[in-house]
């Protein structure tokens, strides 16, 4: 990870908190090098969404939604049908107790996520979206409808890339020589500062 970012110059690497350490990491190694070898690389600086840098999982909304982990209901992939992703949200644990619906990420961490995903798909704040509602089936409808409507371009783009492998594999060699040549100078900088490479 650290390589893939030094290696482009980045500035701003956006991240959950989750994978903050990996920027801080990515961001001690720059520093070090470039004050042992001289001015080598960018020292990168991680960014995090305003909402839902954690999207949790709608089975477990204590835990991380995820490729990793189980692939059931919890984990809404961007390549599910619509109505996959409605069952799925629809099934989403919610909290016990009669307080309706408000944020409160530790209280009550199910609707709490719901709202994250609601903002993160529509640009609303969560505790602003969660006085709209009164009860966890209309929350769950819109929530469904908003990530089912965000997924919608990805999906349609798919079917158009997926329907041509020719012209997907042209994309990809012509991006791995742009990469290439982008990365290279920074890779022969480095090189050069340690004494790989005659200056």
């Amino acid at each position: 990870m650290a390589a893939d970012i030094l290696a482009y110059r980045t500035d701003e690497v956006p991240v959950g908190e989750d994978q903050r350490q990996h920027v801080e990491l990515t961001r001690d190694l720059a520093a070090r090098f470039n004050q042992r070898y001289g001015h080598a690389f960018t020292v990168p600086r991680a960014t995090h969404p305003v909402v839902a840098a954690r999207v949790m999982d709608l089975q477990d909304p204590t835990s991380k939604m995820g490729k990793s982990g189980d692939a059931g209901p919890g984990v809404v992939f961007m390549l599910d049908e619509p109505e996959a992703v409605r069952r799925k949200v629809m099934r989403a644990v919610t909290d016990s107790g009669d307080g309706g619906v408000v944020y409160d990420r530790a209280a009550r961490p199910g609707v709490a996520n719901l709202l994250d995903i609601l903002a993160a798909c529509t640009g609303g704040e969560p505790a602003a979206l969660a006085d709209g509602y009164a009860g966890y089936g209309a929350l769950k409808r819109d929530v469904a409808d908003a990530v089912v409507e965000l997924l919608r371009p990805v999906r349609v783009r798919h079917a158009e890339l997926a329907a041509d492998p020719g012209a997907v594999e042209a994309v990809l060699r012509a991006g791995a020589g742009r990469a290439r040549a982008l990365a290279r100078p920074v890779v022969d900088q480095a090189y050069r500062a340690i004494g790989l490479l005659e200056p």
